[in-house]
């Protein structure tokens, strides 16, 4: 099922979702970016009783964790180190060693995954994208083979599609499409055309990576504003 929401404040529809799911104590799996990095800062205000969540990523770059460009540094000062009761009181935070490298940091997430949730391909309760405006999600660029790993878990991507220019590590397609929830989180008229190429009446295509992204058997929710959802059709 996919339910589309066009938002005056995305950030906020996204916020209160993600504190339904940490208030179930849900395996959630976060991204970078400028629009969730405000959800977060709601979220961090929100009376939510984290003990039981475990946080995940989506995708990080191959930086330290106090790099400005790493996705889990970002969570952690929108929303980590705001959170009353840390770390006692706060989420299980199972953060994608970037610094490892590509290669080494899949195999280190990928382990963490299995002995986490299980042998078999594990099931995150909510995965939270965005989409960038070539239509790659977490760090799937278009046309690369990583869009067609289906034994892995976790993959090493030597080079990104999309600035900033460094090596990334990134769930896989299995991965993401066996979530129970799949959010995307998309705001800007600069993103018009991806939104429409991912979620619009095109087929599903390697040069569109959102397009691929359809749980099995999960629900895919669209979080968007105004001038994001402007390409779609009614």
């Amino acid at each position: 099922m996919t339910d589309r929401l066009v938002a005056e404040d995305p950030a906020g529809e996204c916020a209160e979702r993600l504190a339904a799911a940490a208030r179930a104590g849900a395996h959630i799996a976060l991204t970078g970016g400028g629009t969730p990095r405000v959800a977060y800062e709601r979220l961090a205000g929100m009376d939510v009783d984290w003990s039981g969540t475990t946080l995940w990523w989506g995708d990080e770059r191959c930086v330290p964790p106090d790099d400005e460009n790493s996705n889990y540094g970002m969570a952690a000062r929108a929303l980590l180190d705001r959170l009353p009761g840390e770390p006692e009181g706060g989420p299980a935070v199972r953060r994608i060693r970037g610094e490892e490298g590509p290669s080494a940091g899949a195999d280190d997430y990928e382990r963490e995954l299995r002995e986490t949730l299980g042998e078999e391909l594990p099931r995150l309760d909510l995965v939270l994208l965005g989409l960038g405006p070539d239509a790659h999600v977490a760090s799937l660029f278009p046309g690369q083979p990583t869009l067609r790993v289906k034994d892995r878990l976790a993959v090493g991507v030597e080079k990104a599609g999309h600035p900033p220019w460094v090596p990334r590590v990134s769930l896989t397609l299995p991965v993401i499409n066996a979530a129970r929830q799949v959010v995307f989180l998309v705001a800007g008229e600069e993103k018009a055309d991806a939104v429409a190429k991912a979620f619009g009446t095109a087929e599903p295509s390697e040069q569109a990576p959102g397009s691929l992204v359809r749980p099995q058997a999960g629900d895919l929710v669209l979080i968007l504003d105004e001038a994001a959802a402007s390409g779609l059709g009614d």
